[in-house]
């Protein structure tokens, strides 16, 4: 009897170190879909937040400068409607940011530093190569020249977003991106 407890203990044991060991072996993928973002060293310039799987800071996705432009860069040549002439935007593509963060919703809210706020279907990241630019014409957006960043459509390469519906979209001075 004294022989059967310890073996039934003992399979317990082997048990849990099974469940211990097969834990260990996937936390490495776990930790890596969650929280897998640096935290920003720099001034915060967007937040991204909602349906995220990835986060630095309080259920919050914060970008530095220096964190988007390491974004795989971006150039857009495109005339606005609220400019002269076309200009050469450089940023990165709203899709890969939104991949970084593990974005699983189906709507983009985009707000910019005066609360404007405009929502995106998030297909219409996948459909057009949209950006969000942190310069133009070579020159670093600023507050007061729209910046820090700016959604950018490729409004030259597609006839349909030459639609002023299409205009309300160019969202400047972005600070905030929600995704639900």
């Amino acid at each position: 009897m004294f022989l059967g407890m310890i073996g039934k203990i003992a399979l317990r044991a082997s048990r849990a170190g099974a469940a211990i060991f097969w834990l260990g072996m996937f936390a490495p993928a776990f930790a890596e879909s969650v929280d897998a973002l640096p935290a920003a060293e720099g001034k915060v310039i967007l937040e991204v937040y909602g349906a995220i799987n990835n986060t630095n800071a309080n259920d919050v996705a914060q970008f530095d400068r220096v964190m988007l432009e390491a974004l795989p860069r971006t150039r857009i040549e495109t005339h606005t409607s609220v400019t002269d002439g076309a200009h050469v935007f450089e940023g990165f593509l709203v899709r890969d940011l939104l991949k970084q963060v593990g974005a699983s919703g189906s709507v983009v809210v985009v707000t910019a530093l005066n609360y404007y706020t405009i929502d995106y279907p998030i297909e219409e990241f996948d459909e057009y190569d949209i950006i969000l630019a942190y310069a133009m014409d070579g020159e670093r957006l600023r507050a007061r020249n729209k910046g820090p960043l700016w959604v950018v459509y490729p409004r030259d390469d597609h006839p349909e977003l030459q639609d002023i519906r299409y205009d309300y979209r160019w969202v400047w001075q972005v600070v905030s991106l929600e995704i639900l």
